[in-house]
């Protein structure tokens, strides 16, 4: 774990409209995090241009944040095509089960790209599994969270995506060798705006997150570059902390 370095652990969501603001945040960030993440805002926008715009302007990681759900053969031939462009990482949803993760993964087949299974968006908190009919023995969203990563571990993907809060369950059942990826990331002032389980940096690295992704509070700040530095040196200090078994605390 501690051989990535902090900064290295932060990925940058693109979620901007167009590939000149893209490549303005690209340039902006390259030396200050380790990965960045196009979703599909982008991905519709700019197609396979945004991709080697990351590749050839930074030489960072790629995370291509295209969360597939769709029938298996359908998905599997997307995801042929997806990680031929040389993605890092790319989501799929678990909801549809296993049948459907066990194809991307075949569809990724013989190419570096690493599938995390989409658990249950950080945007949804108990009341919405209620109300869009989940199980009522998932009473809580982590008790989602651990069933369907179940799932994609059975399905061989190499890791999740998963709030903060479900990540320390997640790493003790699944231990160090299935990646966690964390959205929903806010500082201890930031608004929380259409997330719903938030975790700081320290947080979500200290409970078990390999990986965080942030966007606004990168994006929106005075000084972006900046930004990320704080950042880093929170998740440097979570990765001692977690180390030496010991909560510390964000001043």
């Amino acid at each position: 774990m501690s051989l990535i370095a902090a900064k290295d652990r932060i990925i940058f969501a693109l979620d901007v409209p167009n590939l000149s603001e893209a490549e303005n945040y690209i340039d902006l960030l390259k030396d200050h995090v380790g990965v960045f993440k196009i979703g599909l805002e982008l991905f519709v926008a700019c197609g396979p241009s945004v991709v080697k715009a990351v590749a050839e302007r930074s030489g960072k990681g790629i995370f291509l944040d295209m969360k597939f759900h769709d029938i298996p053969a359908t998905v599997k031939g997307a995801m042929m095509s997806a990680s031929s462009l040389g993605a890092d990482f790319i989501t799929v949803h678990c909801d549809e089960g296993r049948g459907l993760l066990q194809a991307v993964v075949e569809g990724s087949a013989g190419t570096k790209t690493k599938v995390l299974g989409v658990t249950v968006l950080t945007s949804l908190s108990g009341e919405d599994l209620v109300e869009i009919g989940i199980d009522e023995k998932y009473r809580t969203p982590q008790d989602l969270v651990l069933h369907r990563a179940r799932l994609a571990r059975l399905a061989n993907c190499s890791g999740v995506v998963c709030s903060g809060q479900e990540a320390k369950a997640v790493r003790q059942e699944f231990g160090d060798d299935f990646l966690i990826i964390t959205p929903g990331i806010r500082g201890s002032g930031d608004a929380v705006g259409d997330q719903k389980r938030v975790v700081t940096p320290y947080e979500a690295i200290y409970n078990g997150a390999d990986y965080i992704v942030v966007g606004r509070p990168i994006r929106n700040a005075p000084d972006p570059p900046r930004a990320a530095a704080i950042i880093a040196e929170e998740i440097e200090k979570a990765l001692k902390d977690r180390e030496n078994g010991r909560v510390g605390k964000i001043e």
